[in-house]
C-alpha cells in the first residue's frame, strides 16, 4: 500500500521504535544497507535553501545505492510554470519516491493527493518530521529509553517544535514548549499532541516561563526567526533573549544534553559556550539526519531491508 510521510504521524509507537532501530543498524553496518535502494531514484525538491536537508539525503541515497535527483525552482517555482498536481503525476512516471522541502503544507499534501509513489515531507511551515526522527535517534544513542526523559524546547513555536512535540508524545517522552507569549505553537497541534500523549503516559506543557523547562534531560533550540521571514534577529532579541540556551540555563535546568536543529546563530539563540561545549550532541544530531532518513526511505521502499 501507498504510504507518504507528511506529518510524522503515519507511525506509530512501535514503528518509530522499530524505524529508529533500523536506523541505528544503517548507521552501524552500513555495507549491509549498501544496495537497499538500488536501481531506485528519488528526487528530491527544493523551494527553500538548504544544507543538511540537501546533502543528507543526496548522499544518504547514494549510500543505499539509490540515485538522488536535485530539482530545484529553476525551471520556476512549482505551482506557477506547471500545477502542483502536473508535477506530482509527471514525477510519478519516472521516481520511485519524492522528497520536498517546500514552504507550505498544503503543496504536500497536493502532490500526495496525485503522486503514484511515496511523498515525504523534508520541511514545510508546519511540520518537519524527519527532523524530528534524527532528534530522537540521538538521544536514544545518549539516554537509552527515550520515555523516561523530559526535553525542554526553547524559542518560537514553529514546525520544529511541532514535529519535536507530536514525536514526543507518540514515544512517550514528557515535553516542555517555553516560548515568549505570543509564540507559542499551534493551538490545534498542541491539542493533538496532548491527546497523544495522554494515550501513552507523557505529558505536554506550553509555558513562557523558563522555569518550565527546570528537571529537563536536553535542551533544543531553533532559530528566533524561521527561514523566509523578513524580521531581523535584532528586532526580536529583546523579545527572545530570555530564553536563549547559555551556559547558565544548562546549570539552571540541569540538563545533560542540548540540540539545535540549525542553521544556528551564535550569541543569539544558543551561546558557542553551549554549542561547542560538553553538553552539546548537535552535529551528532545533524549526521542522524542522514541515517534516521534513510531509515525512512528504506522503510518505504524496500520493506524486505526492515
Amino acid at each position: 500500500m501507498l504510504q507518504h510521510f507528511l506529518t510524522g504521524l503515519e507511525f506509530d509507537q512501535a514503528q518509530v521504535l522499530k524505524l529508529l532501530k533500523l536506523a541505528q543498524n544503517i548507521k552501524n553496518q552500513p555495507k549491509e544497507y549498501a544496495h537497499a535502494l538500488a536501481g531506485l531514484s528519488i528526487v528530491t525538491l527544493y523551494e527553500k535553501p538548504s544544507l543538511r536537508t540537501r546533502l543528507s539525503f543526496d548522499i544518504g541515497i547514494n549510500k543505499l545505492g539509490g540515485h538522488a535527483v536535485y530539482l530545484d525552482q529553476q525551471n520556476g517555482a512549482i505551482g506557477s510554470r506547471e500545477s502542483v498536481q502536473d508535477f506530482a503525476l509527471n514525477i510519478s512516471t519516472w521516481a520511485d519516491a519524492l522528497v520536498a522541502r517546500v514552504n507550505h503544507h498544503s503543496t504536500l499534501t497536493t502532490l500526495s493527493e496525485h503522486a503514484s509513489i511515496p511523498v515525504v515531507n523534508s520541511l514545510c511551515d508546519l511540520y518537519h518530521p524527519c527532523q524530528a526522527l534524527a532528534d530522537f535517534l540521538t538521544l536514544q544513542e545518549v539516554h537509552g529509553d527515550v520515555s523516561q526523559l523530559k526535553l525542554a524546547y526553547l524559542g518560537e513555536g514553529n514546525n520544529v517544535t511541532h514535529s519535536l512535540m507530536l514525536l514526543a508524545a507518540t514515544l512517550g517522552t514528557d515535553f516542555v514548549a517555553v516560548c515568549p507569549k505570543g509564540h507559542s505553537p499551534d493551538a490545534q497541534i498542541v491539542k493533538q499532541a496532548e491527546q497523544i500523549a495522554a494515550a501513552n503516559g507523557a505529558s505536554v506543557l506550553i509555558s513562557d516561563r523558563v522555569e518550565a523547562a527546570v528537571g529537563a534531560n536536553a535542551l533544543y533550540a531553533d532559530t528566533w526567526v524561521s527561514m523566509g521571514n523578513s524580521t531581523s534577529l535584532e528586532q526580536v532579541k529583546q523579545t527572545f533573549l530570555p530564553y536563549q540556551i547559555n551556559q547558565a540555563l544548562v546549570q539552571k535546568t540541569g540538563a545533560s544534553t542540548v540540540l539545535h536543529c540549525q542553521p544556528a546563530h551564535r550569541e543569539y539563540e544558543i551561546t558557542s559556550e553551549v554549542m561547542d561545549g560538553e553538553n552539546s550532541k548537535i552535529i551528532q544530531q545533524a549526521q542522524n539526519r542522514m541515517h534516521a532518513q534513510n531509515a525512512l526511505l528504506v522503510s518505504l521502499l524496500n520493506p524486505n531491508y526492515v
